[in-house]
């Protein structure tokens, strides 16, 4: 399934919402027989069909996963996000995994991300109040096809000109820490979230960032992505997943070859765009239509052990 872009504009630039069920954003399918319809829509009529058995079981009727495309001309507000614990004890909302993707960036474009140093709640807030917290931050001098995975509790913001391809859970828990001399309206943050309201989540230790392992980006229950580069035709064995599977095209383009209803079925995926595949759907093909096409693979295979088994406990009782 692909999905209809929404597009919020702010003072720092664009957000648009490639694929959202977050109540107050909520994607459309763009074409099919289920065109028209909204990713909650889908969840409420198909539910574990579309997410997979195990994802369902955590997540229910949420959709898990929301992909934004910013596109940053100024200063991004410096923000935070909670882990799932906390979001779920004080909110009932999803925590927020966050990925970046740069796809562009400009002369002068700069990443702020964790603190370059051990720091603590009161120097943060010193800083946020006098304006200098960017003096804190970590700043990474972004280039195209470079990504960085933000792991709740760390503070983060971007300076355009920049496009950014987000993948995160899906939560509206973005904390404003910091707007850096603009007026933010309370559609692009809710008031109460706010600088006091997150400085017992924050992560104040020197922030190293994680390399991943060759092309398994981030590897979470919550979020997983594999860098996919499409030069041959590549077989996807979905049912080694037991989740839906998400493509966003970085570079490129692509095609997925599914069967439907015993008939191949091509679906193209261009530079930017979104594709849901359903967990419920058998193994397909992945093919270019440009030598050196990128994707993006993520899914979220959610799934807890039962806390009151031991793993490594014998299969039978003492005696038996």
């Amino acid at each position: 399934m692909k999905f209809c872009v929404l597009r919020d504009q702010w003072h720092w630039g664009t957000e648009e919402f490639r694929l959202a069920d977050l109540g107050y954003r909520d994607s459309f399918v763009l074409e099919g027989w289920l065109a028209s319809n909204t990713i909650g829509d889908i969840m409420d009529t198909y539910i574990d069909r579309v997410t997979g058995e195990n994802v369902y079981e955590h997540y229910g009727r949420q959709f898990p996963l929301c992909v934004r495309k910013l596109i940053v001309e100024g200063k991004m507000p410096l923000q935070v996000h909670p882990d799932d614990d906390t979001a779920e004890q004080r909110y009932d909302f999803l925590g927020k995994e966050k990925f970046w993707y740069v796809q562009k960036a400009g002369k002068g474009a700069k990443i702020l991300l964790g603190f370059k140093q051990d720091s603590d709640a009161a120097e943060l807030f010193a800083r946020c109040e006098d304006g200098s917290v960017e003096e804190m931050m970590n700043i990474v001098a972004p280039h195209a096809g470079q990504w960085l995975y933000i792991p709740s509790g760390t503070v983060h913001a971007a300076f355009g000109p920049m496009e950014i391809l987000e993948i995160a859970e899906s939560s509206p828990l973005d904390f404003c820490l910091h707007s850096w001399g603009e007026e933010v309206s309370d559609a692009e943050f809710d008031p109460s979230l706010s600088l006091v309201e997150a400085l017992d989540f924050i992560n104040y230790r020197r922030f190293v960032a994680d390399p991943g392992r060759g092309d398994d980006l981030v590897s979470l229950d919550q979020l997983g992505i594999r860098r996919i580069m499409v030069n041959d035709s590549l077989k996807v064995a979905a049912d080694g997943y037991d989740s839906f599977v998400l493509y966003l095209c970085t570079k490129g383009s692509a095609k997925l070859v599914l069967e439907v209803l015993g008939q191949n079925v091509e679906y193209p995926i261009s530079e930017g765009e979104v594709i849901l595949v359903p967990a419920e759907c058998s193994d397909f093909y992945i093919e270019p239509l440009e030598k050196g096409s990128e994707l993006l693979e993520a899914t979220a295979k959610h799934s807890e052990s039962d806390k009151y088994i031991d793993p490594n406990a014998e299969a039978t009782l003492p005696g038996e």
